[in-house]
C-alpha cells in the first residue's frame, strides 16, 4: 500500500489517479499510524512551504516523515511543493522545513540581464538527468511540467539527479538512498511522468 500524504494541499486526488491507472494501491491519509504501516510514502501537492510546513505540523506528521519514513528506510517520494520542504528552509514565507536533505529553496530571479523573468514557471521543461533507477526508460532530456517560483538548492550537488534551465540553471530532482523527489509534476507530465511514477512504486531498498 502507498500512503499520500494529506496535508489539506490540492492536487492529491490526481495522483491517486495516477497510481490507480498504474495497478497500485493508494490512500489518501493525514493519519501517521496508516503513513507508518506503508510500504512507501508519497508527499505531493500544490502550495506555499509555509503553510505546508503549519499544516504538517498541526496534523503531527513531521517527526513521522523524518523518522518513520526518510529516517527509516521507507521509499518516500516528495512531488513539486513534495520536494521543496524536504529541505533546512525556504524562502517563501521563511519556511523552515523537514530538514531531511540539507539545503535551501530559492526564488527565481526576477529578471536576467535586464530582462524579467516570469515567474512562477508554468508549462514544459526538459530535464536532463543523472543516472538513477528511477529514470529507467526514460530518455535523457525528456520535457516534464512544471508549475513553480521556488527551486531547491542541494548543499550537495551529488544529490542531484535531475537539472533544468530556467533564467537560471537549477535542481529539478533529488535522490538520498530511500528520498526522491522531483520539482515537476509526475501525474501532469504525460507517459514520461507515468512512468517515473511507476519506476518509484516499483523500486526495491
Amino acid at each position: 500500500m502507498i500512503a499520500i500524504v494529506d496535508y489539506k494541499a490540492g492536487n492529491l486526488t490526481s495522483v491517486q489517479r495516477a497510481l490507480e491507472f498504474l495497478g497500485h494501491k493508494s490512500e489518501i491519509t493525514d493519519r501517521a499510524e496508516r503513513i507508518v504501516a506503508a510500504d512507501r510514502v508519497i508527499l505531493p501537492g500544490v502550495g506555499a512551504a509555509g503553510a505546508t510546513m503549519e499544516n504538517l505540523r498541526a496534523l503531527g506528521l513531521v517527526d513521522v516523515l523524518r523518522n518513520d519514513v526518510a529516517r527509516a528506510g521507507k521509499p518516500f517520494l516528495g512531488i513539486c511543493i513534495g520536494i521543496q520542504v524536504l529541505f533546512d528552509r525556504s524562502e517563501e514565507d521563511s519556511a523552515e522545513c523537514l530538514g531531511i536533505i540539507a539545503g535551501r529553496v530559492a526564488r527565481y530571479p526576477r529578471s536576467i540581464d535586464g530582462r524579467p523573468l516570469k515567474v512562477p514557471q508554468i508549462g514544459w521543461n526538459r530535464v536532463r538527468q543523472r543516472a538513477h533507477r528511477v529514470f529507467a526508460g526514460v530518455p535523457d532530456n525528456t520535457h516534464f511540467y512544471f508549475v513553480n517560483s521556488y527551486y531547491p538548492i542541494p548543499d550537495d550537488p551529488a544529490l542531484a539527479i535531475g537539472a533544468c534551465d530556467y533564467g537560471v540553471p537549477f535542481t529539478a530532482a533529488v535522490a538520498r538512498d530511500n528520498v526522491i523527489a522531483t520539482q515537476f509534476h509526475l501525474e501532469k507530465s504525460g507517459t514520461a511522468g507515468l512512468k517515473l511514477l511507476d519506476n518509484f512504486c516499483r523500486l526495491s531498498g
